[in-house]
């Protein structure tokens, strides 16, 4: 069955459809990764987005045990070529079928290289995903340039609170839309990790009287997060140390007086180089996200940089003053994508001994 890719801009491409057949509209973006192609499928932060695999052969090794939550999260799902017969020892399945399974819309056969220079060059923008082939384009294009992504991370987060349970530290998530190898790695570090959904109030966080608090990823834009900020300011006047990555980042800043912006297409991929400011060492990370904190908006007195990113020289990280609180932009827990960065959990788990 054909399917079309229909851009904002009436950019049109014409492929093959793959998984669901229904109709569907959200962000178009693009993931760099070689592999991983199954944690990208359920990384809760591409909630309300279809994604776009520049890597040109996808679904080699199928579907395997590497989940990161319990079902994917992509609205859409984009590639050149799909592997129908894969070849892995661990492998449940295909990804045709997964789609299917799980009712999200796919297409192969585009030329995902040309589409990938259009949101290069032109700026992330709205799509649709479609099987009609008697499309009228003056009728939809104005259904694809309205359409917002609305409250995702209302979506993504935990229903109800679960805990990990360990022998060390006690560490309070607060999920806004996490990756399960956040809450793995902190418990196989021995803390024990309550995990919260992501409008749980500052009061009943504190109240457990966690050792440290992790603020996680998640989808859309941090400004739309407004009673989530007002608790991670609460969070952020006691005394008790957090550690907090991607949009978790972006909302302690906010919740600091910074500002945030869109990029133009993002950073999503798992070769992205980090400056560390203070050690000067760089190292390459995962990444997954459309937003940036601007660093010229931030308070000297509050926070400082602590990491940069080598292509772009976008922020990375702060480190805040006189609190015990750091937070990075980047994917320390990887998955998929290097283990350089898995140092930041010590530092988390050392600065919670500190507390003592």
């Amino acid at each position: 069955m054909k399917a079309y890719l229909i851009l904002e801009d009436g950019t049109v491409f014409e492929g093959v459809n793959i998984g669901s057949a229904r109709e569907t509209v959200s962000e178009i973006v693009f993931n760099t990764s070689m592999t991983g192609y199954l944690e990208v499928l359920t990384d809760p932060s591409y909630a309300g987005q279809a994604v776009v695999m520049t890597y040109p052969l996808i679904g080699n090794y199928g579907i395997t045990p590497d989940m990161e939550s319990e079902r994917p999260w992509t609205n859409g799902y984009i590639v050149r070529e799909l592997s129908r017969m894969p070849s892995n020892f661990r492998s449940e399945g295909t990804i045709q079928d997964f789609l299917l399974k799980y009712d999200i819309p796919g297409i192969a056969g585009i030329d995902t290289r040309s589409l990938t220079k259009i949101l290069r060059d032109r700026g992330t923008m709205n799509g649709m995903i479609t099987t009609k082939k008697d499309y009228c384009m003056e009728e939809i294009l104005p259904r694809i340039q309205s359409w917002q992504m609305g409250s995702v991370v209302e979506q993504a987060t935990c229903r109800e609170k679960y805990v990990l349970k360990g022998t060390g530290k006690k560490v309070a998530l607060l999920d806004l839309g996490a990756k399960k190898n956040i809450a793995q790695s902190l418990n196989q570090r021995g803390c024990e990790v309550t995990v919260y959904p992501a409008y749980t109030k500052a009061d009943e966080i504190l109240a457990s009287r966690p050792d440290g608090i992790m603020l996680s990823n998640g989808p859309g834009d941090p400004k739309d997060c407004t009673e989530i900020i007002a608790q991670i300011r609460a969070l952020y006047e006691s005394d008790t140390p957090i550690f907090a990555i991607c949009l978790g980042h972006q909302l302690m800043a906010l919740a600091t007086g910074g500002k945030t912006h869109k990029m133009k297409y993002g950073h999503r991929g798992g070769n992205h180089p980090v400056k560390d400011l203070k050690t000067g060492r760089v190292y390459i990370s995962s990444q997954n996200h459309g937003y940036v904190v601007d660093e010229t908006q931030i308070d000297p007195a509050i926070a400082e940089p602590a990491f940069v990113n080598v292509n772009d020289g976008t922020n990375e990280g702060l480190s805040y003053i006189g609190k015990r609180i750091f937070t990075v932009q980047f994917h320390p827990e990887a998955c998929p994508g290097p283990c350089d960065s898995s140092y930041l959990f010590d530092r988390f788990l050392a600065m919670m001994c500190q507390n003592q």
